[in-house]
């Protein structure tokens, strides 16, 4: 092994230093990510890349007279661009660039290509394999579901009363329905006169807070 490192030059030494950590570090992501203990997500701008909904309730009725929508992401919880920039930068693309450049100008220059022509072959097909595995993780993330359960998916939907919700102004009920795929069983306060018995049929018409604002269907 000291005879062949030593039979190197100068700058296959320096590609095998970039070309083998780079690919133990790959390797050892694939295992993470096979296991489930990788993420590299980046910054998540979920809990600050808005602002919540303004709701003012100027009678005191519980039900706000007018609110402002939410003013940044229009998505529920995910990433305000849902990733539609492509992250260039991250520790897999990173990675990539160095494992694919060092093997690639490593080949080169061992079949007698001039180094300055292995090392710029090296550096292009690194940056194309790096291009790719961003469009990879951009479309992971696509795909990944955020499970951050979001009340405002409820406006127009039918819900079942499940406690008698009141009349408006006296009081909270329950209603149970499906939210984002899950079986809910959450606060509601009535929009209108009359009383909502257990088992009938109701419109959400608006969220404060956690608390369903409903009306007759």
């Amino acid at each position: 092994m000291q005879a062949w490192w030593e039979s190197l030059s100068q700058i296959l030494r320096i590609l095998y230093c970039i070309a083998i950590p780079a690919s133990l570090i790959l390797v050892l992501q694939l295992l993470l990510a096979m296991m489930g203990g990788h993420h590299d997500a980046g910054i998540e701008f979920s809990d600050t890349s808005g602002i919540d909904d303004l709701n003012l309730d100027l009678d005191g009725d519980g039900i706000p007279d007018f609110d402002t929508p939410d003013i940044g992401t229009g998505s529920d919880g995910s990433n305000p661009a849902d990733f539609g920039t492509l992250k260039l930068l991250s520790l897999q693309t990173v990675v990539t660039f160095l494992a694919v450049f060092g093997w690639v100008s490593i080949i080169c220059i061992s079949s007698g290509l001039a180094n300055v022509i292995s090392l710029l072959i090296g550096a292009v097909c690194g940056l194309c394999m790096m291009i790719i595995v961003a469009r990879m993780v951009q479309a992971t993330a696509k795909l990944a579901e955020n499970g951050t359960l979001n009340l405002k998916n409820a406006i127009g939907e039918t819900a079942t009363v499940y406690i008698p919700i009141p009349p408006k102004n006296q009081g909270t009920g329950k209603v149970t329905l499906q939210v984002q795929g899950r079986f809910c069983e959450l606060d509601a306060v009535n929009a209108g006169e009359e009383t909502f018995q257990t088992g009938a049929q109701v419109l959400v018409s608006d969220v404060v807070g956690d608390t369903l604002v409903v009306e007759e269907c």
